[in-house]
């Protein structure tokens, strides 16, 4: 048998196991407790003490569920100690225990049952680990994931607006499709586009009766100052809409408005209208929600500087440069689309031709500035005496035609007599020693079978029927049928 040194007594051994533990214990990487089956604490290490704040005797002989925090405490009466008591344990439960100066640490929980010989529970072994750096992690990671989605989204958004924005053909479709995208980005109750006409002035883009009445109630004002700095402009309650313009208030209010956002549509130094949202209640603006207003607007300004530019193309290769009248391409279209209507719909039309008399000695004798200037206003008169939708055309030098579908010759006369009157009145830029007056043809196609006659043949018609009017003694009407 062997006999132990006096060196290296069993108790000396025993001893130093015991301290080893102790430190172990006290001393762990994490909190540590134990309690009886129904949760009463028995025993915390120093960590546990460290990190909560509270004291040994403190803790002792108080239950584990008053540490927690009220959701915690929800928690551990409906599902932490219901899993603890039939699967005997829990791991990695998130947590926040109450520390003594009264904040929450964020925590995971671990938790094991142990049994006394009779397989009954005997006590709770549980440990707490700080989770405060993983929750900030998890905010972290929880704000990145937030952002991009948010940032995804706002890409989605520029993606449809530009697939929208890149089949208008027309500025009001341009329009229609920008309030949309922003209807839908802005998370707005409406929108709505305003665009600068060519005298300078706002105007709704598709006609709209709310849209007006704020804009009288100082919609417009505030559109103005948008594209006037180039930023941004929003309301975000009805006090502050009445501390800024008094009475918008109320017209938002009458259409149960409570917010707007307005942004101004430039392109380069070029603003040509704004983009408005409406919101129902109050709304604050955020930097993403101006971030994405701004990039519709920007990227639609650019688009819509391209609609009107092809806009003024396609006006100009179908109208007269001096008069604004339709050219003779255009007369073309519309005299061969009128015959065939009333061909369809047996109905007569008239073609007035009409060459002013006396205007060579104006243009020969007081130059040709003042002869355009003739021009320009001889073509707004018979533009005004013309019937509404009757499409009035400069055929050429001083020659001009009107279309008028559903005229009979009667009613041709009447409109071309019409015509001569205007075109009698005395000039503001003439000397009243030049006198002004025309000579007009009138064609009539009155349906007799399916085929109309060619446009062609209707020009000439009343084009020999102006040329009888000027062998007759000029300033006179001559009426013809085809």
């Amino acid at each position: 048998m062997t006999i132990p040194s006096a060196r290296s007594p069993v108790g000396s051994e025993q001893t130093q196991q015991e301290q080893t533990y102790t430190e172990l214990f006290e001393g762990a990487p994490c909190g540590y407790l134990t309690t009886t089956p129904d949760g009463i604490i028995t025993r915390v290490n120093a960590t546990f003490e460290k990190w909560t704040g509270h004291t040994r005797e403190s803790l002792v002989g108080t239950s584990f569920v008053e540490l927690l925090a009220p959701s915690g405490q929800l928690f551990y009466e409906t599902r932490y100690a219901t899993v603890l008591r039939l699967a005997g344990e829990v791991r990695e439960v998130a947590l926040s225990i109450r520390r003594a100066d009264g904040t929450e640490l964020p925590v995971l929980v671990n938790a094991v049952v142990v049994t006394d010989a009779d397989e009954q529970p005997a006590g709770i072994r549980t440990a707490v680990f700080d989770a405060t750096e993983r929750q900030d992690y998890e905010r972290q990671l929880l704000s990145a994931r937030r952002e991009a989605e948010a940032s995804e989204a706002r890409v989605r958004v520029l993606q449809d607006a530009s697939s929208a924005f890149g089949v208008a053909t027309s500025a009001q479709e341009l329009a229609v499709a920008l309030a949309e995208s922003a209807r839908t980005a802005l998370r707005a109750s409406s929108a709505a586009v305003l665009l600068t006409g060519t005298t300078g002035d706002l105007a709704p883009a598709v006609d709209d009766e709310t849209l007006s009445s704020l804009l009288d109630a100082g919609l417009r004002e505030l559109s103005e100052q948008a594209i006037e700095s180039g930023e941004i402009i929003t309301i975000s309650s009805l006090e502050q809409a009445a501390a800024i313009i008094p009475g918008l208030d109320d017209a938002l209010h009458r259409q149960r408005l409570a917010a707007l956002s307005i942004a101004p549509l430039r392109s380069d130094t070029t603003a040509s209208g704004v983009v408005v949202g409406f919101f129902g209640r109050d709304r604050a603006f955020d930097d993403d929600t101006r971030n994405i207003q701004a990039a519709l607007a920007r990227q639609a300004a650019q688009v819509l500087r391209r609609v009107i530019l092809q806009e003024e193309l396609e006006h100009r290769a179908l109208h007269d440069q001096l008069t604004g009248l339709a050219n003779r391409k255009l007369l073309q279209e519309r005299l061969e689309a009128g015959l065939s209507a009333a061909a369809r719909g047996g109905r007569p039309l008239s073609v007035v031709f009409a060459d002013l008399d006396g205007f060579k000695t104006i243009n020969d004798e007081l130059g040709h500035r003042v002869g355009d200037e003739v021009l320009a206003e001889v073509a707004s008169r018979l533009r005004e005496a013309a019937r509404a939708g009757d499409p009035v055309a400069r055929y050429g030098g001083d020659e001009f035609v009107v279309v008028c579908e559903d005229a009979d010759s009667d009613a041709g006369v009447v409109i071309a007599e019409r015509l001569q009157l205007e075109v009698r009145r005395p000039l503001a830029t003439v000397p009243p020693a030049y006198a002004l007056a025309a000579s007009l043809g009138v064609a009539t196609w009155n349906p007799t079978g399916p085929t109309p006659p060619s446009a062609g043949a209707m020009l000439r018609a009343a084009d020999e029927a102006m040329y009888m009017s000027k062998h007759a003694g000029r300033d006179r009407v001559t009426a013809v049928t085809v």
